[in-house]
């Protein structure tokens, strides 16, 4: 006997599989999400019941998806990186190209705050973890050094700043944002990281 399957038939089928690939994608996101805000607040060993009951799911739909601990908090982690990452384009869409840079710093500045939760885990030595730091720097370099370039073709930051450079200093200031005093004092400390990138542009563009 020969099954035949009519064109509405299949056209539905992949319409239903389409469906559930876009609710999964979705479930995931609302997972990733609760886990990233039990994280900073709790901390990445926070209980896995804590997660799957902010997200509204159960227990076994989060090891599902997510067998071990290492690969949500890693999942986290990229899936936070790709937001802050596709801001970039966003920004310099949106904005002249200096207010586009310094609003996608103060995005960065976010990110790393929000990675907090993470940071023990990162810094672990656990090799689930190994690739992350190369997934942080392959995607945000490229991302800051083209708000950079469009910044400096502008005439608005000086034309000798290296992407890299700049997301270590920041990553440096943000080390200061427990304290209590900690969001205010990273805004300042950015708003003269800022100013400092306009330095000389004068001197520099008229040589």
């Amino acid at each position: 006997m020969v099954l035949i399957v009519s064109q509405v038939d299949q056209e539905k089928s992949t319409g239903s599989k389409r469906a559930m690939r876009a609710d999964a994608r979705q479930n995931e996101d609302i997972l990733l999400q609760a886990a990233k805000e039990v994280f900073v607040t709790s901390g990445v060993d926070a209980p896995v019941r804590e997660i799957a009951s902010k997200a509204g799911v159960g227990i076994a739909t989060l090891y599902r998806r997510f067998p071990k601990r290492s690969d949500l908090i890693s999942a986290v982690f990229r899936r936070e990186v790709d937001a802050c990452t596709e801001q970039a384009a966003v920004l310099a869409a949106s904005y002249p190209a200096g207010e586009a840079l310094a609003r996608w710093l103060k995005r960065f500045t976010g990110f790393l705050a929000a990675k907090k939760g993470l940071v023990v885990a990162l810094h672990s030595g656990d090799p689930a973890y190994d690739e992350l730091p190369t997934y942080f720097r392959s995607n945000f370099e490229p991302a800051l050094a083209q708000l950079l370039d469009a910044a400096a073709a502008a005439g608005e930051i000086r034309r000798d700043i290296e992407a890299y450079d700049l997301l270590r200093a920041i990553a440096y200031l943000s080390m200061g944002a427990s304290e209590p005093d900690g969001e205010a004092y990273l805004d300042s400390m950015l708003g003269l990281l800022i100013d400092g990138l306009k330095f000389g542009v004068a001197e520099n563009e008229g040589r």
